[in-house]
């Protein structure tokens, strides 16, 4: 499904109006501390004509058949466009961390890549420490990469997805099969 760049849109969101709309499909997760597992996620970014992107995330593993299992996490924050292609995210878990990233919109394609600067964490949340976010957009599809150093692990690799524009979501009302 292609995509539309909004009328309204601030100028500074311009260079991210690909990854504007709902997003949904299957990704993978990795890490030395837990077993591989696989997820549905739903990724929502959507903007008002103001200067920055609010992003929402839902995530829930899924079994070998593609049944729900159970909820996993979920995230909030925004997207901040600056005039020099850089960009700031400011992004809230529900597990008990908040983070700060800076990073850069690719020029010549549908890229952003971002690294954290800062991340706080309640006393409950677990050791992580760090991340890096790859988005690209990919033959219609979204197309991501987060890695992560937690747990006294160094940075690598932990999710990875490919999701899909509008991805049969519930935006109809229904539910599909392996989702909450």
């Amino acid at each position: 499904m292609p995509f539309e760049i909004p009328e309204n849109i601030h100028e500074l969101c311009a260079p991210l109006a690909w990854l504007i709309g709902s997003w949904r499909g299957n990704g993978h997760g990795d890490y030395p501390t837990i077993d591989g597992f696989q997820f549905g996620q739903e990724l929502v970014f959507q903007q008002d004509g103001r200067p920055f992107i609010h992003y929402f995330s839902r995530a829930w593993i899924v079994g070998d058949n593609g049944e729900f299992v159970r909820n996993a996490a979920q995230e909030t924050g925004f997207l901040r466009p600056q005039p020099d292609r850089t960009v700031e995210v400011v992004l809230a878990h529900n597990t008990g961390f908040v983070e700060i990233w800076h990073g850069e919109i690719h020029p010549d394609q549908p890229r952003l890549e971002i690294v954290t600067d800062t991340v706080a964490r309640t006393t409950t949340a677990k050791a992580y420490t760090a991340g890096k976010r790859l988005y690209g957009y990919v033959d219609g599809d979204l197309l991501y990469a987060y890695d992560m150093a937690a747990m006294d692990q160094e940075l690598q690799p932990h999710t990875w997805a490919r999701l899909q524009r509008g991805g049969g979501s519930a935006e109809g009302g229904g539910r599909h099969a392996g989702e909450p």
